[in-house]
């Protein structure tokens, strides 16, 4: 195990201590993360069991991802204030106790409430923003790549979790299935949460106000930190609405051309599994140009992706521009933790970190809605897609005056 830190009595940032605790946090992002997936592997059975149609079926989702966006909020403050194993444990335990709880549901509304407050605010939301901003705590030089790792999580458990789910959900029934899911998360989050009690001294890394090792103060901008916090909350709305159209209108759109929604299921596996690299590979570019340019870089590919949607619409062309879209996309949400770290003090990071991933949620929620809108308004996607590339330009304008300010602040440093 690597020295404790010379001057804090604590592990340095980036240091063999950091690496492992870093292997823990994405083993209970991966774990945590069942929570955002859990009501779509068993909607068909839930639909059947409570007589309910599809829609209907759909709001177990629905609630879950309103339920993770405010608890996210919730988590990163009561991180900030008792430090990360706090919210992590009582994430453990009402996932524990949520999965157990909807497995003995009733009547759907029953279902729905163990789903919004029980796994989706008081459990998942605890492995994914305040578990990021803890992260990047714990690493200076390889902070982007950290961060990239640690935010993949929940796309690893919508590898990883469903296929077992459903073999037991096909194999014995969903409530038997949801039964596992509670005493797994119970039984493998609470023991790995003993790896994280050390709590950083931010003020003793960040001694001088900035990034830990860098002796750098935070970037100084326009406008108060609320303006800026609005800024990047906006940002995450706007990335997400134009991230949402391709990936939940994807299979409905191939269907329309004629091409069956099993080409679009392909394409949009594709598309998710290229995000995962291209999340990885955000992570070692934002350590090169800092999380603005990775948030630019990654937006601006986005955009060029949604563009090139417009005309090509060949089965051929759409595998390749999904696997464009995929590859540009997942490295933005990761890089506005970055962001926060760089432009706001350390100790308010899971708070302001966790508002940020909310508003992407809350994006990704509105978005995908919007687009079916405009589609039933105008009998096709083309306006949708143009919708997107309008909320994605709104992203890179923000973006960009981030980007300025940062240039004014070395400017001032220079003098």
């Amino acid at each position: 195990m690597t020295a404790p830190h010379a001057t804090t009595g604590q592990h340095a940032p980036d240091s063999r201590y950091a690496w492992w605790r870093l292997g823990a946090s994405l083993a209970l992002s991966t774990l945590g993360g069942i929570g955002l997936w859990s009501a779509v592997i068993v909607l068909p059975k839930i639909q059947t069991e409570f007589g309910i149609d599809r829609g209907g079926a759909s709001l177990a989702y629905t609630a879950t991802m309103i339920g993770f966006a405010v608890g996210g909020v919730l988590m990163g403050r009561l991180a900030d204030r008792h430090g990360i194993v706090v919210p992590l444990r009582l994430a453990a335990v009402m996932l524990g106790v949520g999965y157990i709880v909807a497995s003995m549901a009733e009547a759907y509304w029953q279902f729905l409430a163990a789903q919004a407050l029980l796994i989706g605010m008081l459990g998942s939301s605890a492995t994914f923003g305040a578990l990021v901003a803890d992260v990047s705590h714990w690493f200076a030089r390889r902070r982007g790549i950290a961060v990239a790792i640690v935010a993949s999580g929940n796309y690893l458990a919508g590898t990883v979790w469903p296929p077992a789910v459903q073999y037991v959900t096909e194999t014995y029934d969903w409530r038997t299935a949801y039964i596992c899911i509670g005493v797994v998360c119970l039984a493998t989050m609470l023991p790995l949460t003993f790896a994280l009690r050390q709590r950083p001294l931010v003020e003793g890394w960040d001694e001088t106000g900035g990034p830990a090792a860098r002796g750098a103060a935070p970037i100084q901008m326009p406008g108060s930190p609320a303006f800026r916090q609005a800024l990047l909350v906006l940002a995450g709305v706007a990335c997400c609405v134009a991230m949402s159209m391709p990936q939940v209108h994807l299979v409905a759109y191939c269907g329309d051309l004629g091409y069956g929604p099993a080409r679009g299921a392909e394409m949009l596996s594709i598309m998710l599994g290229l995000g995962v690299v291209s999340r990885i590979a955000s992570g070692f570019i934002a350590d090169k140009i800092g999380g603005v340019g990775t948030l630019i870089l990654g937006s601006t590919l986005q955009c060029l992706a949604l563009i090139f949607y417009l005309p090509f619409d060949g089965l051929t062309s759409l595998y390749i521009v999904s696997g464009i879209f995929g590859l540009a996309q997942g490295g933005i949400v990761p890089s506005y933790a970055l962001i926060v770290r760089d432009y706001f003090p350390a100790r308010e990071a899971g708070a302001r970190v966790s508002l940020v991933f909310m508003a992407t949620v809350i994006g990704m929620a509105f978005g995908g809605w919007l687009s079916g809108e405009i589609y039933d308004l105008t009998g096709s996607y083309q306006a949708a897609f143009l919708n997107g590339i309008a909320w994605n330009l709104l992203n890179m304008a923000i973006a960009l005056w981030f980007v300025l300010g940062r240039l004014q602040h070395r400017a001032r440093l220079a003098q």
